[in-house]
């Protein structure tokens, strides 16, 4: 008994039991907590098929507006992650230059870009595709085969 007194004065006391019984609540708790784990992880779905089905919904549109509000639809193709050729053919220099400013805002907003792809045409593209090259480049090309 005098043992135990002076060991508790010390602070040394027996307290394995309670080592024990904590480490075996623990124990316990991880076990819980793997199987939650693994609940939680069952649910994630492997990037490799995300990017497919992104990859397959991507659309080209092809626009010839004729007049200025014909430009809110390419806008919306835009902002709807679509590319759009642009046919300036149909519409008046002044109201295609009009629409071509209002669409580089457009692409700006959504990071894109606008490029001339042809006479009166234009590229526009939102921020998941990137355009490569340029037409001059092709037709200093095909001009070589001549």
């Amino acid at each position: 008994m005098a043992f135990e007194k002076l060991n508790r004065f010390f602070g040394m006391t027996d307290d394995d039991d309670y080592e024990m019984t904590d480490q075996q609540s623990v124990n316990m708790n991880n076990g819980q907590n793997e199987e939650k784990l693994e609940i939680a992880s069952s649910n994630v779905v492997p990037l490799s098929n995300s990017t497919r089905s992104a990859a397959t919904s991507s659309k080209i549109v092809i626009s010839e507006p004729k007049f200025y509000a014909d430009a809110k639809e390419i806008s919306t193709s835009l902002l709807n992650n679509q590319a759009v050729i642009v046919n300036f053919t149909q519409m008046e220099e002044a109201q295609s230059r009009r629409v071509i400013d209002f669409l580089t805002g457009t692409v700006f907003a959504v990071k894109g870009e606008i490029q001339r792809v042809g006479d009166k045409i234009f590229l526009c593209t939102p921020a998941k595709f990137e355009i490569q090259g340029s037409i001059s480049d092709v037709l200093k090309s095909d001009k070589d085969f001549d």
